[in-house]
């Protein structure tokens, strides 16, 4: 994003921040964004829909005698943002105090300049409509030319958004944040024995889009994908070794970053809160967050409360090791925070970055 409107944000959330202290909070964050989204589907060779849309608005985090509230606003006007921490004030006097509630440790803040994690990407920004069908309509047409059998679709959807956000908060921290993401989904449909239609899927997304695989590429493996589903049947019940597709696989690991997050702990609704240290899972499953890969999509300098990012390793060789905490859980279960805080609409909470399942020594075949 343009220096300026970076710019631009974090004087708006600045402005923010010190009006909220005028008023009599002990606490102010406040976090400013902007950006842009386009959505471009096309289904059997038709465009059904072309969306695009920006937003730009402020939320604030507000503290007073440890009573928390949280607002949000689009109407930038001074009247507008005048009203929005009025509104927080009157809704922190309101709430009940939490002894747990309080900013990050100010010794853990992150300082410039901060890290270059390549997250963003001005081609992004300028890929309009007719671009967006295009790459659409060559993906779709490189799955249904692949195969005589493939006639049908769901259609083909390219999509991309572009955006800044700014975090200041009242302890001293001031960052911001510029992000790009494209992505492209095929998803053709065979006809099965019996009049059933089959349906598979392939898609690319990344930061950057010179990275992202050809339409060709992505509209022939949707392809494939699809065709391999022809004569599916249920098998018998039985104890065998079973390979995951990928994408099953990260829905495993998303269960896994569920139950590990500080406030499934602290709430006590995850089996691993008190299995710190012991053996959760075979020796060959090695898992880390790590915010700090260049280009991927968890990627960030500094977490939702301004600290320093880290790399954590959650699992190693089967046995948990590390819980990912955010301040708010750090206190409530007497440890120290992670960097694991992520923010939206002004509300903070443990969360992920790029959760990886680290690779073994098997390939896939």
């Amino acid at each position: 994003m343009a220096d300026d409107e970076t710019k631009e944000l974090v004087d708006l959330a600045s402005r923010v921040v010190e009006l909220a202290k005028k008023a009599g909070a002990d606490v102010a964050e406040a976090s400013a964004r902007s950006g842009w989204e386009l959505s471009a589907k096309v289904r059997l060779g038709e465009v059904e829909l072309v969306e695009e849309a920006g937003t730009r608005g402020v939320s604030l985090r507000v503290m007073k005698d440890q009573s928390v509230a949280l607002t949000a606003t689009s109407d930038l006007t001074d009247a507008g943002v005048e009203r929005c921490v009025a509104d927080a004030l009157m809704l922190a006097q309101l709430s009940e105090p939490d002894p747990y509630a309080g900013p990050a440790d100010p010794a853990l803040l992150a300082s410039a300049p901060h890290p270059d994690l390549e997250l963003y990407d001005p081609a992004v920004g300028r890929v309009d409509a007719d671009e967006a069908i295009a790459r659409a309509t060559r993906g779709e047409r490189a799955a249904l030319d692949f195969d005589r059998r493939l006639e049908l679709s769901e259609g083909a959807t390219f999509s991309r958004t572009a955006s800044t956000s700014a975090l200041v908060l009242s302890s001293g921290f001031s960052g911001a944040l510029s992000g790009s993401y494209a992505s492209l989904v095929v998803s053709p449909v065979v006809e099965d024995e019996g009049g059933k239609r089959r349906r598979g899927h392939y898609w690319t997304a990344r930061r950057h889009l010179d990275e992202l695989d050809s339409e060709e590429s992505v509209g022939e493996e949707a392809a494939r994908r699809t065709l391999a589903k022809l004569g599916a049947r249920k098998v018998p019940t039985c104890a065998v070794p079973v390979v995951f597709d990928p994408d099953v696989a990260r829905s495993l690991v998303g269960t896994l970053a569920g139950c590990i997050l500080g406030g499934a702990i602290w709430r006590k609704s995850s089996y691993l809160a008190e299995r710190g240290g012991s053996e959760i899972a075979s020796p060959l499953v090695t898992v880390i967050d790590d915010p700090l890969i260049p280009r991927a999509p968890g990627s960030r300098p500094f977490d939702g409360e301004g600290l320093r990012s880290r790399r954590n390793q959650v699992v190693k060789a089967g046995v948990l090791e590390t819980l990912l905490l955010d301040s708010y859980a750090a206190r409530k279960l007497g440890r120290e925070t992670t960097a694991s805080a992520g923010r939206g609409g002004g509300s903070v909470a443990s969360t992920t970055s790029n959760f990886v399942l680290q690779p073994g020594q098997q390939t896939r075949d």
